[in-house]
């Protein structure tokens, strides 16, 4: 039976409630949406994997305001039946220094935590961003909420320079770097 693994692409289009962060002429949903996608075509030839997104289409608004998006994008989750949920994102930080790849999870020493771990590498050694760690955030409601274990991934730091060009030219290797986190925390041979 395949793993179930739900792709949250954070936030929703510009104009529409819950759109995200936006620097250096990126926008972080049109971040996310790309990385998405691309994560879900590198899962989809896997028969080891199904998955399901949040924003099928960049058009794709979940939820009418901040609130409902977040409980809609865990509703569909839940009712699909997921076994993992990855959200990603991209941050930002009023200094504009502050970069890196950082990963939040409900609780440490869960299912979540070793994904997290895997994911974080993943990235790292992929993209070469910086090793921000696993950090619980059990405030947030995608982590809170859903029935599985579940992670919020932050690529990098729209505001920063270096995270920004990254984000902007290598969302493949970003969405990459998952999938070999993933494959990594499954113990999948990553060149089958």
């Amino acid at each position: 039976m395949a793993i179930k693994i739900y792709i949250d692409q954070g936030h929703n289009p510009t104009g529409a409630p819950n759109a995200g962060a936006s620097y250096f002429g990126q926008d972080e949903q049109d971040v996310t949406y790309e990385v998405g996608q691309i994560l879900a075509s590198l899962l989809r030839t896997d028969p080891r994997f199904e998955v399901k997104l949040s924003r099928p289409t960049p058009e794709t608004v979940v939820g009418t305001s901040n609130a409902s998006s977040l409980r809609e994008r865990v509703s569909q989750a839940n009712s699909w039946g997921a076994n993992y949920f990855i959200s990603i994102h991209a941050n930002a930080a009023e200094n504009p220094k502050a970069n890196g790849t950082e990963v939040y999870i409900y609780r440490q020493y869960t299912q979540a935590n070793w994904l997290g771990e895997a994911v974080l590498q993943g990235i790292v050694e992929t993209v070469g961003t910086k090793d921000n760690g696993v950090r619980a955030r059990p405030g947030l409601y995608v982590l809170k909420r859903t029935n599985m274990p579940a992670i919020l991934v932050e690529l990098g730091y729209l505001s920063n320079p270096g995270d920004a060009e990254k984000l902007k030219n290598d969302r493949y290797a970003f969405a990459l770097g998952i999938y070999r986190g993933i494959l990594q925390y499954f113990g999948f041979d990553q060149n089958a």
